[in-house]
Formats: structure tokens, C-alpha cells, sequence
């Protein structure tokens, strides 16, 4: 890659904003200053220094939104606040939204320049989980969790996909969080209207395995781990760096979960006092049972 469209790239400063300060010798590469703009360089293995701080490369960026109520999900608009308006990374003009939120709906929203990902994600054969809280305006029944589980037909025709509805409370203002595997036009609130109640708040919380930070703000923005990025495109355990990641040992509780060791017992005790040239108590289970340790160690001492 060009030299000026590496440090462009990276968010330096503009292309002739770079050209400026690699002709001015403010731009080094392994150490030595480079003065040409059209001199490759290898993004993989080079060290590059702009203004003496050390530039790394990053094809893709990935950020966390906290989106408030009254933004729109776009890149641009005329007359409304957008998504784009709150973010201030020195590569902001190559992000676009994944997906979209509605203007009134607040919560979790990806922002991006990876075209793929966000292909993956949204794409309709993919069936991403998309968690929601909501409040309603109207009692949600158990009856209506059965409705969202078989699919709800939209006032369209259209048979929605089923739906996971869970009641946090239930009155004439209920709270729930909600589940849908789609992202058809506002469909957590059509999806109320056709049981007869209405979205007063909505807030997305969860997309894929990525949840929402609970110390992101409203309007705050934070980049994405790498354990995050793999999250997003749910392959939570194809990567051996996010199982182990910043673990030092496990410890598996096996017996009674993973097998069933009850058997087990009887045949320990037997070989161990075979070693000492000891035959089995007879009535040593009745004996011991419920003892501690330390009443077991004594029984031992004395029967045995």
C-alpha cells in the first residue's frame, strides 16, 4: 500500500494532509524517514511513525452505539440528528450503521466499514437473534407468549417468525423483553398493535452474542474487543483465543453433572484396605454415613 493512503487511511490527516508531512520528514518506516508519498509499505510487518506516535493498521473498525431516542439510523440527513453525528473517530466518514433502529427506539447499534460482516448479519438466512425491552401500554397475558411463539400475522398479512416473549411485569403498563430472529419494518411494535397494545419505549439490548455495555451512556460510543467482533458473528466457540482468554485454569465440578461416580465409592474403599491386608465392614456405609472428615479418619483408625 501507498505510503499517503496508509497514514490517510489510518486517520492522520487528509491525502494532502499526509503528502505535507511525509515531504516535510514527519513520517518514518522502520525507522528510517521517508519522503517519497508513493513509497509501498507493508501493512502487516512495517512500523510507521507519523509526528513520532507510532501508527498501526486496522482495516476494519467496529463500534458499539448507545443510540438515543430521536436520531435517525442513517449516515447523513438534511433536517434530522443522525447515528454518524455522535461519533468522533479519526476514520468516521468510511462507518455506516448495521442494520437500523427506529428514531424513537434507543439501545444497542453497530457501526462499521466491514460490508460483509454486516451482509452476515442482516442477512434474512441468517435469522440473527434481536433482544428487545419494551414497555406496553396494555396487559400482556400468558396467552399472548403462546402467540408470539407460533408467529403473529402483521396487519399486512405478514406471518412473522415465532418470537420468544418474556413478562418482567404485567398491569396496564407492562414490561417485557422480547426476541425476534427478523428486522422487518417496525415490527416489535406491529407485532404488540396486533394483540391490541401499544410500544410506549423500546430499547435494543442484545444482537447475536453481542450484548449492550450497561456503562455506555446515551450518545456514548465505544470500539469493539476482538472477543466482541467474533461474538457478533456468532462464532462464540470456533476460536480457541476467546475460550481461553485471560483464563488460568479450569476447574470442572464432574461428578453427578458429567458422570455418575456413585459406583465408584465402594470399589476405592475395598482396594484401599486390601492394601493394608483389610477386608470390607460390613455395615462401614451405615457406619460412616453422614460423618465428617475428620469422624470418617477416626472410624477408620478404630474399626480398621
Amino acid at each position: 500500500m501507498r505510503l499517503d493512503k496508509y497514514l490517510a487511511n489510518m486517520g492522520v490527516g487528509s491525502r494532502s494532509e499526509v503528502k505535507k508531512a511525509i515531504a516535510y520528514g514527519r513520517v518514518m518506516v522502520n525507522g528510517e524517514v521517508v519522503k517519497k508519498i508513493n513509497h509501498n509499505v507493508d501493512e502487516t510487518k512495517d512500523k510507521i511513525l507519523a509526528y513520532g506516535k507510532h501508527v498501526s493498521y486496522s482495516e476494519y473498525i467496529y463500534l458499539m452505539l448507545n443510540k438515543p431516542a430521536g436520531v435517525i439510523t442513517a449516515t447523513t440527513d438534511s433536517k434530522d440528528k443522525t447515528v454518524l453525528d455522535f461519533i468522533r473517530h479519526k476514520r468516521k466518514k468510511d462507518l455506516f450503521p448495521v442494520g437500523r433502529l427506529d428514531k424513537d427506539t434507543e439501545g444497542l447499534l453497530v457501526l462499521t466499514n466491514d460490508g460483509q460482516l454486516a451482509h452476515r448479519i442482516l442477512s434474512p438466512k441468517k435469522h440473527v437473534d434481536k433482544v428487545y425491552y419494551a414497555e406496553i401500554d396494555g396487559l400482556v397475558t400468558l396467552a399472548m407468549v403462546d402467540q408470539f411463539t407460533e408467529g403473529l400475522t402483521l396487519e399486512d398479512g405478514y406471518k412473522t417468525m415465532p418470537a420468544h416473549l418474556e413478562i418482567l411485569s404485567a398491569s396496564d403498563e407492562s414490561k417485557v423483553r422480547i426476541t425476534i430472529k427478523e428486522g422487518k419494518y417496525h415490527q416489535v411494535k406491529r407485532m404488540f398493535e396486533s394483540v391490541a397494545c401499544r410500544v410506549t419505549y423500546l430499547k435494543r439490548l442484545q444482537m447475536g452474542g453481542l450484548v449492550l455495555d450497561d456503562k455506555l451512556k446515551l450518545g456514548s460510543y465505544r470500539e469493539l474487543t476482538k472477543e466482541e467482533v467474533l461474538l457478533l458473528e456468532e462464532k462464540k466457540y470456533e476460536s480457541r483465543d476467546i475460550m481461553f482468554t485471560n483464563i488460568k485454569a479450569v476447574i470442572f465440578d464432574m461428578d453427578g453433572t458429567l458422570i455418575d461416580s456413585m459406583w465408584l465409592w465402594k470399589s476405592i474403599d475395598i482396594d484401599y484396605l486390601k492394601r493394608f491386608g483389610h477386608d470390607l465392614p460390613e455395615d462401614l456405609q451405615s457406619d460412616i454415613e453422614g460423618n465428617s472428615f475428620t469422624e470418617t479418619a477416626q472410624y477408620f483408625k478404630k474399626k480398621v
